[in-house]
């Protein structure tokens, strides 16, 4: 997908291409040492390192490829790149020299899909509220759920004033629901079943816009396949067309 306009400043580009960190980097302009289109630059200037000729200390900086992966999280794992307590992270789990990072979080006792990528336009099409992109989950709850209750899941509720409207209800067995809404607030299945008066005991993401876990195993990742690429890409298209104003 071509990206309308990826102009940034300039010592954020070099630190997403894994130059220095983004002090260091505004040290290397500082110091004179990097142009752009063979001009000298100065510290807030911006460019586009896929039209640009971006260079430091003379070699060039090339863009970074694009890279999509779907991860099965365990449970216990964070949502990060990295964790000051030495946790295990979903980083852990890609490839190793990947430069992607969690399109997200899931709790670090909810299991389930992560989208791990580098570009920064899907990650925002798919997690920002506007976009209103589907998120399937399955819930295994402390006790069973009845018929009164499910229903007024389908009707939607009301969490911190803001009505949550869930796109489809599935009563699997008493005690296993699938749900799908369009809602990203953190916690927020948690919070609509204590709502009702029932403890989630295990939270499982199945699904993120058109992307699936089929039968991925847990601690593992896969590429999108090229169908799930072009599917994502058509569902970014559209929402950008059709999204309502923020």
């Amino acid at each position: 997908m071509r990206k309308q306009d990826m102009r940034a400043r300039v010592q954020k580009i070099l630190a997403h291409a894994g130059i220095a960190s983004r002090r260091k980097c505004e040290e290397l302009i500082a110091t004179g040492r990097v142009t752009v289109n063979g001009k000298n630059i100065k510290l807030g200037d911006q460019a586009d390192l896929e039209v640009d000729d971006i260079r430091v200390d003379g070699q060039r900086i090339r863009p970074e490829q694009n890279k999509y992966y779907v991860l099965n999280k365990p449970r216990g794992v964070i949502s990060t790149v990295s964790d000051p307590h030495g946790r295990p992270t979903v980083l852990q789990f890609v490839p190793p020299g990947i430069r992607v990072y969690p399109v997200g979080r899931l709790d670090r006792d909810t299991e389930g899909l992560v989208l791990m990528t580098n570009d920064g336009e899907i990650a925002n099409l798919l997690m920002h509220p506007r976009y209103e992109t589907p998120r399937a989950y399955h819930v295994t709850l402390a006790r069973e759920i009845n018929s009164n209750d499910a229903s007024r899941l389908r009707r939607g509720i009301r969490i911190a004033g803001r009505m949550v409207i869930i796109d489809k209800v599935s009563v699997h067995t008493p005690v296993h629901v699938e749900i799908v809404l369009h809602e990203g607030r953190k916690h927020i299945v948690k919070r609509l079943f204590r709502k009702l008066g029932y403890t989630v005991v295990r939270l499982k993401r199945t699904q993120i816009a058109n992307i699936s876990l089929k039968e991925l195993p847990s601690g593992t990742c896969r590429e999108l396949s090229k169908a799930e690429l072009a599917g994502l890409f058509r569902l970014a298209d559209q929402v950008k067309q059709h999204a309502r104003p923020a």
